[in-house]
């Protein structure tokens, strides 16, 4: 029977104008791009399913490529998922109607760094942690410093409305970014910037924000750049239980503090970060940083609201040795690497009134699912806070780890939304949250589809996601 899918004769198009090289169709390229930093995924890798393959996987080297395989799709109503890093860890890399995968990782590595407006423009692929070392060596700093760093790009950064464990300080991506250059999947390219900050209509760059590749594909950003701190203090503290240690961290918001580190663990988590199976409590890390007087007088005022609420100093040692290895992802990948062995990370948002009580819902309802359950707070702002749940567990082989993470999800996901928290903070919908999209927009979700409709009306970017 002949093959009357659009695809080949798309691919055909696409090698004779960007050059047989830059499209992929082995197994190996398309294996490989079927999967990201997902749990899920990384079990699925294992026992040899790549159930989100596309059927090639196009390089762009620039805006034009960029531009042409766009146009490329549309003409032939071929779908397109745009991947850089595959550092995400809810699947939005990944193509759930086949197609093309548009890598954007190669798109030239260029850096202009401007020392007097204290911005830096870089490609979209740049590398994150390649770009924080290279401005550190300038005495600057991006602010930004997800777990995910040193292993993702600068453009998924806005794609999934990503935030960084200095966030407390620094903001979220949406509060570094001041311009980016996105090109919608009808060819057109737009600028969208406000530097400092403009009042004429609606702030547009907010648009993309957190849009993971359904609107348009970000090939260039600019973001703020900061000094590095004259002085870091860190202070690590016993808090008498999850409740008092959450009001601690209210409290500092409320009074207008901005701790650059703020962390709260459970005990359970407490143990395993501090290493220590004898901690009795919760635990919080603090850090406050600048000019050495300013440094010493938040710090001072800390510590005063955290001995107001019960909690009493273990010294800097446990919040520096966290510092140290901030980065480490080798416990979660050994157990994924070990059959039937699991792990994930599930983190949603709440406001002070109801994130204690999502935290014991959650906790309670994943209990009987995982051999370990641990939880901390962190990314605080004078409404709420940010609370993760982190889950580990031994199945009887891969199979029945992919089954239980399933389960673990949908038990996550059905509490959140009875306690009306968000259904994620920073690590964005995916493939993970999607089937709750709608749950949790809302009648929102109908201004998302209206966008979508008008930037995209032949959906070819990204389906799938977002409940679109």
């Amino acid at each position: 029977m002949a093959d009357h899918s659009p695809v080949p004769t798309a691919l055909a198009v696409l090698s004779d104008r960007l050059g047989a090289g830059a499209v992929r169709t082995d197994d190996a390229a398309l294996d490989r791009s079927s999967h990201d930093s997902w749990p899920l995924s990384a079990k699925l890798d294992r026992l040899g399913r790549h159930e989100h393959r596309a059927q090639a996987v196009v390089t762009a080297g620039s805006e034009d490529d960029v531009r042409t395989v766009l146009a490329v799709a549309a003409d032939h109503d071929v779908p397109v998922t745009v991947r850089a890093l595959g550092s995400s860890v809810t699947g939005q890399p990944l193509p759930v109607r086949g197609g093309i995968v548009l890598d954007v990782s190669a798109l030239p590595d260029t850096c202009a760094v401007d020392t007097e407006d204290l911005t830096v423009t870089v490609s979209a692929g740049y590398h994150g942690g390649a770009l924080e070392t290279e401005l550190n060596a300038r005495g600057l700093t991006l602010g930004h410093s997800p777990q995910s760093l040193h292993r993702s790009s600068v453009g998924g950064w806005l794609a999934t409305l990503a935030t960084g464990q200095f966030s407390s300080y620094y903001g979220g991506i949406e509060d570094l970014v001041t311009g980016y250059t996105v090109i919608l999947a009808t060819g057109e390219t737009l600028r969208l910037s406000a530097s400092p900050r403009a009042a004429m209509g609606p702030d547009l760059r907010q648009l993309f924000l957190g849009s993971e590749g359904t609107l348009g594909v970000i090939t260039s950003v600019t973001l703020k750049v900061f000094p590095l701190p004259e002085t870091r203090l860190l202070e690590t503290w016993a808090v008498p239980s999850v409740a008092a240690g959450v009001a601690v961290l209210r409290a500092q918001a409320a009074a207008g503090l901005r701790p650059f580190l703020l962390r709260l663990y459970d005990t359970a988590e407490a143990r395993h970060v501090l290493q220590d199976p004898g901690i009795e409590g919760p635990v919080l890390f603090t850090g406050v940083q600048g000019p050495r007087r300013m440094a010493e007088a938040e710090a001072a005022v800390l510590a005063d609201i955290v001995a107001e609420h019960g909690g009493r100093p273990l010294g800097p040692e446990g919040a520096r040795t966290w510092m140290e290895r901030r980065f480490d992802f080798s416990g979660v990948e050994n157990l994924l690497a070990t059959d039937g062995g699991w792990a994930e990370t599930i983190e949603v948002a709440h406001t002070w009134r109801g994130v204690v009580p999502l935290y014991e819902a959650l906790r309670e309802a994943l209990a009987p699912l995982a051999d370990e359950v641990f939880g901390h707070f962190s990314h605080v702002y004078t409404q709420g806070t940010s609370l993760y749940l982190i889950l580990r567990g031994s199945a009887r082989d891969d199979t029945a780890a992919v089954a239980a993470l399933e389960e673990v999800w949908a038990t996550a996901m059905r509490v959140a939304l009875a306690h009306g928290a968000e259904l994620s903070h920073h690590h964005g919908g995916g493939l993970a949250r999607s089937p709750y999209t709608r749950r949790s927009l809302g009648a929102s979700h109908l201004l998302l589809r209206r966008l979508k409709n008008a930037l995209d009306p032949d959906g070819v970017l990204n389906p799938g996601k977002l409940g679109l």
